[in-house]
């Protein structure tokens, strides 16, 4: 007991720093920063990585191709190998709506040390700059289950343009409808956030760097100056390795929440939301056996400690137990509730995140096995096992 009373301490502690010093990662009001239109709007070039899209592509597309932007803009869609007719479903769907023209291309399956998607971003981002005689302003990089309002875009520039970024990003909304969507998905982004605190990401030569890579404007010189995505091509995690290798390039980045940005992928049942997690989970681990050990301890003691020892000290009963159980434990749901809220899901989830912060661990742990199995980071037919760290 007296070990779990301990443990109940540390968690608290751990929760009191997390709530008050980790860069106020729980406030879901980072969303774009302020801006104004452009005397003159700069041409964007709009890329988007396909590999059997068919289900999803409909619901985005469309929204892609009616985007009420004032500047010269065109869509490139990158069929990477699809074989469920994506690119025949995008000229369709191109041909029944007028508004921006749309280009496809097919790179081929990727070269030895490329992961998929940045071999696709590769090629449409060549593409684009070869299409016209002057190369694009920006870059709109967006996944293919990724839907836009229609002033999605104007936003970006604008928000670019006004504050002089290089790299700005949005997490777009994910898909919330099934009950496993409602426990997990929410969770994904809150645990993102306090890896990622936006507020730091967003300080001029900050340590703390990332993206969303379902959502990136990226200004082409800077592309061109980083290197990107060459600079990157092995990375599984492909969006904080942008943001990073656009810092060290000099250049000023932005991450927020979306409010007219949704991801329209379903991820049903827990098997799709397990592999969404844990394809690219011991990526973030850097593949180290001791960081795994020590993500599992920290997942334990900070998340799954609190109501274990709530629970003990009442039946004990242990007084400060139940009391550090319990504090910890109600400061882990107060931040949790901003996120919910975001999301329009009931307070009454907050209390399970416990539950939740158990499968991620499930999940990490997982895919340390799949890594060792040589089955690591595995995504629509292919396999990368030993990626760099990203």
């Amino acid at each position: 007991m007296g070990l779990l009373l301990t443990a109940a301490y540390v968690s608290l502690a751990a929760w009191l720093w997390l709530t008050l010093a980790q860069g106020m990662f729980w406030r879901t009001d980072v969303r774009l920063p302020g801006r104004t239109d452009p005397a003159h709007w700069p041409s964007v070039a709009i890329v988007v990585p396909a590999r059997d899209e068919a289900r999803v592509l409909p619901h985005s597309l469309p929204s892609l191709i009616a985007q009420d932007y004032p500047g010269a803009a065109e869509i490139f869609l990158v069929d990477d190998g699809s074989t469920d007719g994506t690119a025949d479903l995008a000229r369709r769907l191109a041909g029944e709506q007028p508004g921006l023209p749309l280009t496809i291309v097919s790179p081929g399956e990727p070269e030895p040390g490329w992961t998929g998607k940045l071999w696709a971003l590769r090629h449409g981002i060549g593409q684009a700059r070869a299409a016209r005689p002057v190369e694009p302003d920006y870059l709109l990089l967006t996944d293919a289950d990724i839907a836009h309002e229609p002033d999605s875009l104007r936003e970006l520039v604008a928000a670019a343009t006004s504050a002089d970024l290089d790299l700005v990003s949005q997490m777009a909304r994910l898909r919330v409808v099934s009950v496993w969507e409602r426990l997990v998905v929410p969770a994904f982004v809150y645990f993102f956030a306090q890896l990622y605190p936006f507020r730091r990401v967003n300080r001029p030569g900050a340590r703390t760097t990332a993206a969303a890579g379902g959502c990136v404007l990226l200004r082409t010189a800077t592309a061109v100056r980083a290197g990107v995505p060459d600079s990157i091509r092995q990375a599984v995690i492909d969006d904080v390795s942008l943001a990073r290798a656009v810092r060290r390039s000099g250049g000023r980045i932005w991450l927020g929440l979306a409010e007219r940005v949704d991801s329209v992928r379903p991820y049903p049942a827990l098997g799709d939301l397990w592999r969404m997690v844990s394809r690219s989970a011991y990526t973030q681990l850097r593949h180290q056996p001791l960081l795994l050990a020590g993500a599992v301890a920290g997942l334990t003691v900070v998340y799954l400690v609190p109501p274990v020892a709530l629970a003990a000290g009442l039946l004990v009963p242990r007084p400060a137990l139940a009391w550090a159980g319990g504090l910890a434990w109600l400061l882990m749901a107060g931040t949790y509730l901003p996120m919910l809220r975001y999301y329009r899901q009931s307070a009454l989830l907050a209390p399970l995140l416990p539950f939740t912060a158990l499968l991620y661990l499930l999940m990490t742990v997982d895919s340390a096995v799949l890594h060792h199995r040589g089955r690591g980071a595995a995504w629509k037919g292919r396999t990368y096992a030993r990626p760099t760290d990203a």
